[in-house]
C-alpha cells in the first residue's frame, strides 16, 4: 500500500530543516479504495482516530503508518533512532478560515508526517509552505499540493516552522507524529480528543434551526 522505495530514495531536504515531500507515496488501485474509504467529518480539527470511523482500505493504511516497515525507512531517511517511540495519529477534514497559521510543532514530537488525501486541489489556499521564519508566509522553500497520495515528512526542530495560506471547506489529511515517550502521547490524545468533541458541539450547535 506504501511506495516505501519512492520514500526511500527522495532526496531529504536540509534547509531550512530536514523535511521531504513524495508525491504518489500512495497511488494506484489503493489509493482509489483509501480515498473511498476516508471517514466522513463533518468538524474542523484534528481528530484522533479512535473519534471517526473509516473502511477497510482506511484502516488498513493507518496500520501501514504505524507499522514497523515505515518506522524504519523514517528513521533511516532522518537519521534517528524510533525503536519504542510511540505515535499519534490524526485526521483532518474540514478547514477554517484560522487554520494553518504560521506554527512550529511541539517539542514532544520528534518526526511529523503528513499525508494528503484531495482527489483534487483548485483552491489557491491550503498549499503547505516550508518557511524560512515565523513572521513571514511568503517566505518560502517549498509549496507542497495537498494532493491525494502526497506525503510531506519532517524532522520537529525549534526553527521547523511551517504553514499555509487560509482555505475554508473540505481539505482531508492524515497526520502522525513519532512522539517523545508515552506521557507526551497522554497528553495529546487528551487534548485533541476534548478538542475535537467541542468542536463537533459547536458545529451541531451552530447548524441547528434557530
Amino acid at each position: 500500500m506504501l511506495e516505501l522505495d519512492l520514500f526511500r530514495h527522495e532526496r531529504l531536504r536540509t534547509e531550512p530543516y530536514p523535511y521531504l515531500v513524495v508525491p504518489g507515496f500512495v497511488q494506484g488501485e489503493a489509493l482509489a479504495a483509501v480515498l473511498q474509504d476516508f471517514p466522513e467529518i463533518q468538524h474542523p480539527g484534528s481528530i484522533p482516530i479512535s473519534e471517526v470511523t473509516g473502511g477497510e482500505a482506511y484502516q488498513a493504511l493507518l496500520k501501514a503508518l504505524q507499522g514497523d516497515d515505515f518506522r524504519a525507512v523514517v528513521a533511516e531517511k532522518f537519521g534517528l533512532s524510533l525503536d519504542g517511540f510511540p505515535t499519534l495519529t490524526t485526521v483532518r477534514g474540514v478547514m477554517r478560515e484560522k487554520d494553518g497559521r504560521i506554527h512550529t510543532d511541539s517539542k514532544t514530537k520528534v518526526v511529523t508526517v503528513l499525508l494528503y488525501l484531495n482527489e483534487s486541489w483548485e483552491a489557491e489556499g491550503g498549499h503547505l509552505r516550508v518557511l524560512r521564519d515565523g513572521e513571514d508566509i511568503e517566505n518560502f522553500v517549498e509549496e507542497v499540493p495537498p494532493s491525494a497520495g502526497t506525503l510531506m515528512a519532517f524532522k520537529v526542530t525549534d526553527n521547523c516552522w511551517h504553514g499555509h495560506k487560509p482555505v475554508v471547506g473540505k481539505r482531508l489529511s492524515i497526520q502522525m507524529n513519532y512522539l517523545v515517550g508515552d506521557a507526551a502521547k497522554g497528553k495529546h490524545q487528551f487534548f485533541h480528543g476534548l478538542s475535537a468533541k467541542l468542536k463537533k458541539t459547536f458545529a451541531r450547535s451552530s447548524s441547528a434551526p434557530a
